[in-house]
């Protein structure tokens, strides 16, 4: 099993999701005892958050990549960022590692491809609803992404900051939410991504008027196939 680091803390709470996710995929796969092989470096999500909202993402970088470095050391094969506002700054880290790192948006267009989605709404913060770090992915694909008015950007970018990286879920905004999803379903489109690994906290994936994708939980699955992705090569040749 390759070893899998996990750059979190932005926020702890989608980063228990991740563990969650990961570690129940090994096992399920790998039965009895088995459990991920993995090592974190969980950030302290206040001054990381400050210097996103400030714009300074040239610090977000690097303590992104000052993250990932000390991941390698402790022997990790690839890296990962829970978050996807944080994929803003995949292309100047990236490059610096001397191994892979696994973006979300490639594991979420595959899955959207996978279920031939091509007209999709993306949610997250006002970052990754506007900027292409994770836009432009999709978009390289073929995929649509309906137009979201500013006054949802505002709201979702608030509930997310404000609430679910604080690990607050309140039902008002929950509310919101279930009828903003209501409301891109009047445009067509196919699918909602939750592009922000916290909205799941908010939203049920199971029962809304659209099929919902889950970047956290798709994230994970990616993550557990790569792990695993050596050692079922060797089974099959043996």
């Amino acid at each position: 099993m390759r070893k899998l680091g996990i750059i979190g803390g932005t926020s702890w709470h989608s980063t228990a999701l991740y563990y969650e996710h990961i570690n129940r995929g090994i096992a399920q796969r790998l039965g009895g005892l088995h459990s991920a092989r993995l090592a974190i470096e969980s950030l302290d999500l206040a001054p990381f958050a400050e210097m996103e909202l400030a714009g300074d993402w040239d610090g977000v970088a690097r303590v992104t990549e000052e993250a990932a470095k000390r991941l390698e050391v402790a022997g990790v094969q690839a890296v990962i960022i829970t978050s996807n506002t944080g994929h803003k700054v995949y292309d100047a880290v990236a490059p610096k590692l001397g191994v892979p790192m696994l973006h979300i948006g490639d594991a979420t267009v595959a899955r959207l491809a996978a279920d031939r989605r091509t007209r999709v709404a993306l949610l997250g913060t006002r970052f990754t609803m506007t900027e292409q770090h994770i836009r432009g992915r999709l978009e390289a694909r073929g995929i649509t992404l309906a137009p979201i008015d500013q006054v949802a950007i505002t709201e979702v970018d608030r509930i997310i900051f404000e609430e679910l990286a604080a690990g607050r879920v309140i039902r008002e905004s929950q509310r919101k939410l279930k009828t903003l999803i209501t409301e891109l379903a009047k445009q067509k489109v196919q699918a909602v991504v939750l592009g922000c690994t916290e909205l799941v906290l908010a939203v049920d994936v199971r029962a809304n008027v659209l099929p919902v994708y889950d970047t956290t939980a798709i994230h994970a699955r990616a993550c557990v196939e790569w792990m695993l992705a050596e050692e079922e090569e060797a089974r099959a040749a043996a």
